[in-house]
């Protein structure tokens, strides 16, 4: 790397369609919120010639975070596409957030992607949420470069922060993240800062100085070659102990100058199979240079040692019948295969599908097969529709440009899908395949929203919709206990973007209110119930008496009913009208308006008239008697308990543990999980985790992770029971 000219050489600026997968690169920007991702991306924009100054397209909308939130938050909330063009090559660069709460984004834009820059600032380090997005890479595989930012600021230290990178992304092998470039400071200035004014290339062994505005390049001076020489060395040993040629170290070890195409090429290999990872400087905000330190340097790695999308696997297809199918080659001519890796509305056009083709070529005016994706329980239906692409288009700020197709490997915007999700696959109308999906992120912060008007509540259906269908790590519930509309989102941030899309792309205020626990109640003790509905008005009158017992059961049961009336004191047509009766009842509750479960109810005797007597009559005392058994006996309030398997570094399971002990959990056991992490088994009730996935961040600054699922229903403590104002009406558990 680092071997062309000081311009940029075959710059295309504003990328146009690609004819050959290897014409094309696809690279996804990762790493924490702050690191500088997105002024990153315009300081590549401008070195390509794509625009004409930092961040900025001809009428002065932005490259990269051109939503208005984004604008109002001052952080990406989304993924963005901007596609360059450098020396014949188009670039797809996908700059994605990097909050915790947007990582549904992140994992679209590593489906997208077939390698990543890890986006590091010198100036804050590595931090356990760094940590988990760099997971995030790893559990899919993806090659990563690592790109240390912000060397312009007063405290950054490129060396020590390769250090650190080395410790918590090398794992057993710190050789196998190491320097491509070293950053060359100039003198230091007043206040004893030494500022970045251009970088070292290890491999070329040549200078790259932009004192002057223009990268200038230059052989090193006497005191710059010792430096060079370390670190080339363990650079070179680096590269060579990942090379597929056994033979190389021996000669390098045996004083052979081992050809620098060579290193190069085994450096892109070793990248491909993400084993190695270069680390690179970079100041794209540097004043002393126009397109900013170390983005050229940058590209040529871009274009010169990442995989091309024919050299990264891809996902396994079946029919939609779920039958496997051969693998895919990335084939122009293959069949057709894409995927919906996100979906956007536009005010004015209407949906718009970020696509992913990996197989076959996608054109305008298509008609394809829409499958997927598996996500019903979240709001988004499972398709399996034919549909009509309409336009295809480039993104590049809030401009569409006109594409005339998209080959395997290359991304572009598909207008006018309809039916079509995030996380479907589209593929020819005669031979339809199903892509193996992705892992979406659980939401689990419940928020209960209501239209804030009469003419919201007239749209909100139909906003919600869209919003759930642009974003598939949301799940939307429509709760039938009680009956409130459930927003399931990742955090407090993602619940103020989508409270915030509702409200200025599709016009639908809504407002909190709180999220609402789906208890029960339950007999603690038996009992027994009379219902005597008796009425005469002249007419048709109402006569039917009915007796009952009332017993416990165990948790689970529901609700029983048996019959065991004799010599006929209540008419074999009207039992099973008791029975709907006392069933009515249950479902509206005894005590505290909250369904009764686990009883057993049994029908001992009654009276009927052989006029007056109805089926509505004994409906209606059947639950008069339910309600009289209730009235005299104790019944419990029982709340949802839920199993939770929290995961987090070892260093956070006691303040984890203690947390979950004062919610009124009981820690079941933990397990050593991966690395230097703990699995915390515990239930809780619900009514205590409500805020979980916003307490455990804050808990374990940022790298705890949860699960949780319904377990049981359980007596709630008296305690409890008059916090929340019930305990009047129900007699529950002490203690």
């Amino acid at each position: 790397m680092g071997d062309k000219s000081n311009t940029p050489q075959g710059a295309a600026g504003r990328a146009t369609a690609a004819d050959r997968p290897a014409d094309l690169r696809n690279v996804v920007l990762v790493g924490p919120s702050g690191a500088g991702k997105t002024t990153l991306v315009e300081a590549l924009a401008l070195a390509t010639g794509a625009v004409q100054r930092a961040g900025r397209v001809e009428d002065g909308a932005a490259v990269s975070d051109y939503d208005e939130i984004e604008h109002r938050q001052h952080r990406s909330v989304q993924l963005s596409l901007v596609p360059l063009g450098w020396d014949g090559v188009r670039i797809n660069v996908l700059d994605t957030p990097g909050y915790a709460d947007f990582v549904g984004e992140l994992r679209a834009g590593l489906r997208a992607a077939d390698a990543a820059l890890f986006v590091v600032s010198a100036a804050d380090g590595v931090d356990g949420g760094t940590r988990m997005i760099w997971e995030e890479c790893a559990a899919v595989g993806m090659p990563r470069a690592i790109v240390v930012t912000h060397l312009e600021a007063a405290r950054a230290d490129f060396a020590e922060m390769t250090a650190r990178c080395q410790e918590a992304f090398g794992g057993d092998n710190a050789d196998a993240v190491l320097p491509l470039y070293l950053p060359l400071y100039g003198a230091a200035g007043a206040d004893g800062h030494s500022p970045v004014t251009g970088l070292i290339g290890l491999l070329s062994q040549r200078v790259f100085e932009y004192g002057s505005g223009q990268r200038q390049e230059r052989a090193p001076v006497a005191g710059e070659v010792p430096l060079i020489a370390e670190a080339r060395n363990r650079l070179i040993e680096g590269i060579i102990a990942e090379s597929e040629d056994e033979t190389l170290m021996d000669r390098y070890l045996g004083g052979e100058d081992i050809d620098v195409k060579t290193l190069v090429g085994d450096l892109e290999k070793a990248v491909a199979r993400g084993c190695f990872h270069p680390v690179l400087a970079a100041a794209p905000a540097a004043p002393e240079a126009r397109h900013g330190i170390g983005t050229l340097e940058l590209l040529e790695l871009v274009t010169g040692g990442f995989p091309t999308p024919e050299e990264h696997p891809l996902p396994p297809v079946t029919s939609p019948e779920s039958a496997p199918r051969p693998p895919l080659a990335c084939d122009p001519s293959g069949p057709l295969v894409a995927e919906v890796v996100k979906t956007a509305s536009d005010p004015y056009v209407g949906r718009i599908s970020l696509v992913r083709v990996f197989s076959g070529t996608l054109r305008p005016d298509m008609t394809v097969h829409v499958s997927g994706h598996g996500l019903a329980d979240r709001g988004h239906e499972d398709h399996d529709v034919d549909e009509r692409v309409g336009a295809l288009t480039s993104p590049f700020g809030k401009h569409q440009r006109t594409l005339a197709h998209a080959v395997a490997g290359d991304l572009a915007c598909v207008a006018k899908l309809t039916r079509a999700e995030t996380g479907d696959t589209l593929s020819a109308r005669d031979d339809p395949l199903l892509m193996a999906p992705w892992a979406m992120p659980e939401p689990l912060l419940p928020v209960a929203v209501v239209a804030h008007s009469k003419a919201d509540e007239d749209k909100l259906s139909q906003g919600l919709a869209r919003v759930v269908a642009e974003d598939p790590t949301m799940r939307l519930e429509h709760n039938p206990d009680t009956h409130q509309v459930v927003l399931w989102c990742m955090g407090e941030a993602h619940r103020d973007v989508v409270l915030e899309r509702l409200r200025t792309r599709y016009g639908v205020r809504v407002d909190t209110e709180p999220h609402r626990i789906a208890l029960r109640e339950t007999f603690a003790a038996p009992a027994a119930g009379r219902g005597r509905h008796v009425k005469q008005s002249g007419g048709h009158g109402q006569f039917a008496i009915c007796e009952i017992s009332v017993e416990p059961l165990p948790v689970g049961s529901g609700i029983e009913f048996a019959d065991q009336v004799v010599g006929g004191a209540v008419p074999r047509q009207f039992i099973p009208s008791v029975e709907k009766g006392v069933r009515a009842q249950a479902a509206k509750g005894v005590a505290s308006g909250n369904p009764l479960v686990d009883v057993r109810v049994t029908l001992l005797d009654g009276k009927a008239h052989s006029v007056d007597s109805s089926d509505a009559a004994f409906q209606t005392a059947g639950a008069l008697a339910l309600r009289e058994a209730a009235a005299g006996a104790p019944v419990h309030l029982l709340e949802p308990v839920a199993a939770v398997s929290v995961q987090v570094p070892d260093e956070y399971v006691g303040t984890v543990m203690s947390d979950l002990s004062a919610r009124r959990g009981r820690v079941l056991g933990t397990e050593q999980g991966d690395g230097a992490t703990t699995l915390v088994r515990a239930e809780i009730p619900e009514l205590e985790i409500s805020r979980y996935a916003v307490d455990l961040r804050s808990l374990s600054h940022g790298t705890g992770r949860f699960t949780r699922a319904y377990a049981r229903h359980e007596p709630m403590p008296h305690q409890v029971a008059e916090r929340m104002g019930t305990a009047e009406r129900v007699s529950t558990r002490s203690g």
